[in-house]
Protein backbone atom coordinates (compact mmCIF):
# COMPACT_ATOMS: atom_id res chain seq x y z
CA UNK A 1 0.00 0.00 0.00
CA UNK A 2 2.76 2.47 0.91
CA UNK A 3 4.58 1.72 -2.34
CA UNK A 4 1.50 2.77 -4.31
CA UNK A 5 0.87 5.72 -1.97
CA UNK A 6 4.35 7.09 -2.70
CA UNK A 7 3.70 6.84 -6.44
CA UNK A 8 0.27 8.44 -6.04
CA UNK A 9 1.90 11.33 -4.19
CA UNK A 10 4.46 11.69 -6.99
CA UNK A 11 1.69 11.79 -9.61
CA UNK A 12 -0.23 14.37 -7.55
CA UNK A 13 2.85 16.59 -7.29
CA UNK A 14 3.38 16.35 -11.04
CA UNK A 15 -0.27 17.21 -11.82
CA UNK A 16 -0.12 20.39 -9.75
CA UNK A 17 3.38 21.24 -11.03
CA UNK A 18 2.08 21.05 -14.60
CA UNK A 19 -0.59 23.71 -14.02
CA UNK A 20 -0.12 25.78 -10.86
CA UNK A 21 3.31 27.38 -11.61
CA UNK A 22 2.08 28.79 -14.93
CA UNK A 23 -1.12 29.99 -13.29
CA UNK A 24 0.87 31.82 -10.59
CA UNK A 25 3.09 33.41 -13.24
CA UNK A 26 -0.03 34.62 -15.06
CA UNK A 27 -1.37 36.16 -11.86
CA UNK A 28 1.97 37.83 -11.08
CA UNK A 29 2.62 39.21 -14.56
CA UNK A 30 -1.05 39.94 -15.39
CA UNK A 31 -0.50 38.10 -18.68
CA UNK A 32 -2.35 34.93 -19.64
CA UNK A 33 -0.40 34.26 -22.83
CA UNK A 34 1.18 30.87 -23.50
CA UNK A 35 3.10 29.63 -26.52
CA UNK A 36 1.68 26.93 -28.79
CA UNK A 37 4.52 24.54 -27.85
CA UNK A 38 4.06 25.35 -24.18
CA UNK A 39 0.34 24.69 -24.44
CA UNK A 40 0.86 21.29 -26.08
CA UNK A 41 3.51 20.38 -23.50
CA UNK A 42 1.23 21.33 -20.62
CA UNK A 43 -1.62 19.34 -22.17
CA UNK A 44 0.56 16.25 -22.66
CA UNK A 45 1.82 16.16 -19.08
CA UNK A 46 -1.60 16.94 -17.63
CA UNK A 47 -3.23 14.05 -19.53
CA UNK A 48 -0.35 11.75 -18.60
CA UNK A 49 -0.20 12.40 -14.86
CA UNK A 50 -3.99 12.62 -14.42
CA UNK A 51 -4.34 9.25 -16.13
CA UNK A 52 -1.51 7.87 -14.00
CA UNK A 53 -3.36 9.08 -10.91
CA UNK A 54 -6.46 7.21 -12.07
CA UNK A 55 -4.59 3.98 -12.76
CA UNK A 56 -2.76 4.05 -9.42
CA UNK A 57 -6.09 4.50 -7.60
CA UNK A 58 -7.36 1.44 -9.47
CA UNK A 59 -4.30 -0.61 -8.53
CA UNK A 60 -4.74 0.49 -4.91
CA UNK A 61 -8.34 -0.77 -5.01
CA UNK A 62 -7.04 -4.15 -6.18
CA UNK A 63 -4.45 -4.04 -3.39
CA UNK A 64 -7.23 -3.49 -0.81
CA UNK A 65 -9.25 -6.32 -2.42
CA UNK A 66 -6.38 -8.78 -2.02
CA UNK A 67 -5.61 -7.59 1.53
CA UNK A 68 -9.20 -8.04 2.75
CA UNK A 69 -10.49 -10.93 0.64
CA UNK A 70 -7.26 -12.98 0.52
CA UNK A 71 -5.24 -11.87 3.57
CA UNK A 72 -3.25 -15.10 3.93
CA UNK A 73 -2.06 -14.91 0.32
CA UNK A 74 -1.46 -11.14 0.28
CA UNK A 75 2.36 -11.21 0.37
CA UNK A 76 2.41 -13.92 -2.30
CA UNK A 77 -0.02 -12.20 -4.69
CA UNK A 78 1.14 -8.59 -4.18
CA UNK A 79 4.83 -9.39 -4.54
CA UNK A 80 7.34 -6.70 -5.57
CA UNK A 81 7.46 -8.01 -9.16
CA UNK A 82 3.68 -7.69 -9.65
CA UNK A 83 3.64 -4.24 -8.02
CA UNK A 84 6.42 -3.09 -10.33
CA UNK A 85 4.67 -4.49 -13.41
CA UNK A 86 1.37 -2.84 -12.48
CA UNK A 87 3.11 0.50 -12.07
CA UNK A 88 5.14 0.11 -15.26
CA UNK A 89 2.01 -0.80 -17.21
CA UNK A 90 0.26 2.30 -15.85
CA UNK A 91 3.15 4.51 -17.00
CA UNK A 92 3.32 3.00 -20.49
CA UNK A 93 -0.43 3.06 -21.16
CA UNK A 94 -0.80 6.68 -20.06
CA UNK A 95 2.28 7.75 -22.01
CA UNK A 96 0.81 6.27 -25.19
CA UNK A 97 -2.57 7.85 -24.50
CA UNK A 98 -1.24 11.35 -23.80
CA UNK A 99 1.07 11.12 -26.82
CA UNK A 100 -1.85 10.08 -29.05
CA UNK A 101 -4.04 12.95 -27.85
CA UNK A 102 -1.22 15.47 -28.31
CA UNK A 103 -0.55 14.27 -31.86
CA UNK A 104 -4.27 14.46 -32.64
CA UNK A 105 -4.29 18.12 -31.55
CA UNK A 106 -1.25 18.79 -33.76
CA UNK A 107 -3.29 17.93 -36.85
CA UNK A 108 -5.83 20.67 -36.06
CA UNK A 109 -5.62 24.23 -37.30
CA UNK A 110 -6.50 27.20 -35.07
CA UNK A 111 -7.57 30.74 -35.82
CA UNK A 112 -5.44 33.70 -34.78
CA UNK A 113 -5.90 35.46 -31.43
CA UNK A 114 -7.07 32.25 -29.79
CA UNK A 115 -8.45 32.59 -26.28
CA UNK A 116 -8.86 29.45 -24.16
CA UNK A 117 -11.82 29.72 -21.71
CA UNK A 118 -9.89 27.89 -19.02
CA UNK A 119 -6.98 28.46 -16.68
CA UNK A 120 -4.81 25.85 -18.44
CA UNK A 121 -4.56 24.08 -21.80
CA UNK A 122 -7.21 21.41 -21.39
CA UNK A 123 -7.80 18.89 -24.18
CA UNK A 124 -11.53 19.29 -24.60
CA UNK A 125 -11.31 23.07 -24.72
CA UNK A 126 -8.51 22.96 -27.31
CA UNK A 127 -10.51 20.66 -29.58
CA UNK A 128 -13.61 22.84 -29.32
CA UNK A 129 -11.64 25.95 -30.34
CA UNK A 130 -10.16 24.42 -33.52
CA UNK A 131 -11.14 25.90 -36.87
CA UNK A 132 -10.77 22.58 -38.72
CA UNK A 133 -12.86 19.42 -38.55
CA UNK A 134 -12.72 17.83 -35.09
CA UNK A 135 -14.87 14.73 -35.63
CA UNK A 136 -11.92 12.33 -35.42
CA UNK A 137 -10.51 14.10 -32.36
CA UNK A 138 -13.83 13.92 -30.54
CA UNK A 139 -14.21 10.26 -31.47
CA UNK A 140 -10.74 9.37 -30.16
CA UNK A 141 -11.24 11.50 -27.05
CA UNK A 142 -14.52 9.86 -26.04
CA UNK A 143 -13.37 6.32 -26.87
CA UNK A 144 -10.27 6.90 -24.72
CA UNK A 145 -12.46 8.28 -21.92
CA UNK A 146 -14.66 5.18 -21.96
CA UNK A 147 -11.70 2.78 -21.97
CA UNK A 148 -9.16 4.61 -19.78
CA UNK A 149 -11.60 6.18 -17.33
CA UNK A 150 -14.57 3.82 -17.46
CA UNK A 151 -12.33 0.72 -17.31
CA UNK A 152 -10.50 1.72 -14.10
CA UNK A 153 -13.77 2.88 -12.53
CA UNK A 154 -15.35 -0.50 -13.31
CA UNK A 155 -12.30 -2.19 -11.76
CA UNK A 156 -12.63 -0.08 -8.60
CA UNK A 157 -16.36 -0.80 -8.30
CA UNK A 158 -15.82 -4.52 -8.85
CA UNK A 159 -13.03 -4.63 -6.23
CA UNK A 160 -15.18 -2.87 -3.65
CA UNK A 161 -18.20 -5.03 -4.38
CA UNK A 162 -16.06 -8.03 -3.45
CA UNK A 163 -14.62 -6.19 -0.45
CA UNK A 164 -18.08 -5.28 0.91
CA UNK A 165 -19.30 -8.83 0.36
CA UNK A 166 -16.27 -10.18 2.25
CA UNK A 167 -16.63 -7.69 5.12
CA UNK A 168 -20.31 -8.49 5.62
CA UNK A 169 -19.35 -12.12 6.22
CA UNK A 170 -17.14 -11.11 9.16
CA UNK A 171 -18.90 -12.07 12.39
CA UNK A 172 -17.42 -9.54 14.84
CA UNK A 173 -18.35 -5.84 14.71
CA UNK A 174 -14.76 -4.89 15.56
CA UNK A 175 -13.47 -6.87 12.62
CA UNK A 176 -15.92 -5.19 10.27
CA UNK A 177 -14.96 -1.75 11.56
CA UNK A 178 -11.25 -2.44 11.14
CA UNK A 179 -11.74 -3.74 7.60
CA UNK A 180 -13.87 -0.75 6.58
CA UNK A 181 -11.37 1.71 8.10
CA UNK A 182 -8.65 0.49 5.72
CA UNK A 183 -10.80 1.52 2.74
CA UNK A 184 -12.25 4.86 3.87
CA UNK A 185 -9.23 6.94 2.83
CA UNK A 186 -9.05 5.38 -0.62
CA UNK A 187 -12.79 5.68 -1.22
CA UNK A 188 -12.70 9.36 -0.23
CA UNK A 189 -9.93 10.13 -2.72
CA UNK A 190 -11.60 8.12 -5.49
CA UNK A 191 -14.92 9.93 -4.92
CA UNK A 192 -13.27 13.35 -5.08
CA UNK A 193 -11.34 12.46 -8.22
CA UNK A 194 -14.14 10.87 -10.22
CA UNK A 195 -17.01 13.15 -9.20
CA UNK A 196 -15.15 16.28 -10.30
CA UNK A 197 -13.41 14.82 -13.37
CA UNK A 198 -16.49 13.10 -14.78
CA UNK A 199 -18.54 16.20 -14.05
CA UNK A 200 -16.31 18.14 -16.46
CA UNK A 201 -15.75 15.60 -19.23
CA UNK A 202 -19.14 13.91 -19.46
CA UNK A 203 -21.33 17.01 -19.30
CA UNK A 204 -22.95 18.25 -22.54
CA UNK A 205 -20.94 20.86 -24.42
CA UNK A 206 -23.88 23.22 -24.64
CA UNK A 207 -24.16 23.56 -20.87
CA UNK A 208 -20.51 24.32 -20.27
CA UNK A 209 -19.40 27.81 -19.39
CA UNK A 210 -15.96 28.91 -18.31
CA UNK A 211 -16.99 29.17 -14.64
CA UNK A 212 -18.80 25.83 -14.76
CA UNK A 213 -15.67 24.12 -16.07
CA UNK A 214 -13.12 25.94 -13.95
CA UNK A 215 -14.60 25.25 -10.52
CA UNK A 216 -14.59 21.41 -10.65
CA UNK A 217 -11.31 21.52 -12.58
CA UNK A 218 -9.63 23.39 -9.73
CA UNK A 219 -10.86 20.71 -7.32
CA UNK A 220 -9.39 17.73 -9.17
CA UNK A 221 -6.21 19.50 -10.38
CA UNK A 222 -5.26 21.37 -7.21
CA UNK A 223 -7.52 20.68 -4.21
CA UNK A 224 -7.70 16.87 -4.46
CA UNK A 225 -3.91 16.35 -4.83
CA UNK A 226 -3.40 18.67 -1.86
CA UNK A 227 -5.93 16.78 0.29
CA UNK A 228 -4.67 13.29 -0.55
CA UNK A 229 -1.74 13.30 1.93
CA UNK A 230 -4.02 14.55 4.72
CA UNK A 231 -6.75 12.01 3.94
CA UNK A 232 -4.35 9.07 4.04
CA UNK A 233 -2.43 10.43 7.04
CA UNK A 234 -5.57 10.51 9.17
CA UNK A 235 -5.15 6.74 9.62
CA UNK A 236 -1.90 7.40 11.48
CA UNK A 237 -2.47 7.38 15.25
CA UNK A 238 0.43 9.75 15.95
CA UNK A 239 -0.98 12.32 13.52
CA UNK A 240 -4.43 11.99 15.08
CA UNK A 241 -2.93 12.63 18.49
CA UNK A 242 -1.08 15.71 17.22
CA UNK A 243 -4.25 17.11 15.64
CA UNK A 244 -6.18 16.57 18.88
CA UNK A 245 -3.48 18.41 20.84
CA UNK A 246 -3.59 21.34 18.42
CA UNK A 247 -7.34 21.74 18.86
CA UNK A 248 -7.18 21.25 22.61
CA UNK A 249 -9.02 17.95 22.71
CA UNK A 250 -6.44 16.22 24.85
CA UNK A 251 -6.44 16.68 28.60
CA UNK A 252 -2.91 17.07 29.91
CA UNK A 253 -2.07 15.44 33.22
CA UNK A 254 0.60 16.87 35.52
Amino acid sequence: MYFFLSNLSFADICVTSTIIPKMLVNIQTHSQAITYAGCLTQMYFFIFFTGLDDFILTVMAYDRFVAICHPLHYTVIMNPRLCGLLLLGSWLINHMHSLLQSLMVLRLSFCTDLEIPHYFCELKQMVQLACSDTLLNNLVMYIAAVILAGGPLAGILYSYSKIVSSILRISSAQGKSKAFSTCVSHLTVVSLFYCTALGVYLSPTSTQGSHYIAIPSVIYTAVTPMLNPFIYSLRNKDLKGAVKKIFGRVDYKE
